[in-house]
């Protein structure tokens, strides 16, 4: 079964000029996905459209077969681009919030990986480096026993000596029926974790998709020179 189904999606933001115009994608269960592509090109549209926060010029959406409202939501576990809790908050604290509000939410994981990091519960949120936020909400997102985990820019705001305890957290800490889609323009440092990958461009068209594995084997390259060819073109 196909956890996500996008048909015939379209998004503007200004008249006539479409962020995402008739995207179609079918994900199966149980994948980790790479949504690629340029600044601009339509991925936290997409996830946002995803996750309910937007809502599409036309088109449809549905996840675990359920069209986007109170049941799909139940499913996905989203992590934005920018971290939003309220800076006066402790750790914990966001902690307890999640547990009232998620009932899929595991706080002894959440303060297990908090343990893994050094990461005080009783911090205050506001004397967090960006880095330690970032790594606050990521985990606080895995966290939850969710069946689609929606991560945008994951690692971004994090040093690369942390990407990959990150990306193995990613891996490590949920259920393999689930699928992860992750966005990223950091292709080198994601790519060992992927099963597919998508390349987007501008106006949300998929130039290239397919499994990450067959893809470096037939093109004898990475995913990150795959890109770099196919967008140099």
């Amino acid at each position: 079964m196909n956890i996500l189904e996008c048909k015939n999606l379209t998004k503007s933001y200004k008249k006539n000029v479409p962020v995402l115009s008739d995207f179609n994608i079918s994900i199966p269960a149980g994948r980790i996905v790479g949504l690629l592509g340029p600044n601009g090109c339509g991925k936290s549209t997409l996830m946002k459209l995803i996750s309910g926060l937007l809502q599409a010029d036309s088109g449809e959406i549905s996840v675990g077969g359920n069209p986007v409202g109170e049941n799909s939501k139940a499913l996905i576990s989203y992590l934005p681009e920018r971290t939003y809790f309220n800076s006066s908050m402790k750790v914990n604290e966001i902690i307890e919030y999640f547990e009232t509000f998620y009932a899929d939410f595991d706080s002894q994981k959440a303060y297990r990986l908090l343990a893994d990091l050094a990461i005080d519960p009783k911090a205050n949120l506001k004397s967090l480096s960006k880095g330690t936020k970032e790594k606050v909400q990521l985990i606080l997102v895995m966290s939850r026993n969710a069946k689609l985990y929606l991560l945008d820019e994951p690692i971004a705001g994090v040093d690369p000596a942390a990407r990959e305890y990150i990306l193995s957290t990613i891996v490590s800490n949920y259920n393999p029926d689930a699928t992860i889609i992750i966005t990223t323009h950091l292709i080198t440092d994601v790519e060992q974790v992927l099963d597919d990958f998508v390349f987007l461009t501008f106006g949300g068209k998929i130039i290239l998709s397919g499994n990450a594995e067959e893809a470096r084997n037939e093109n004898g390259k990475s995913l990150d020179e795959l890109f770099k060819e196919v967008f140099r073109c």
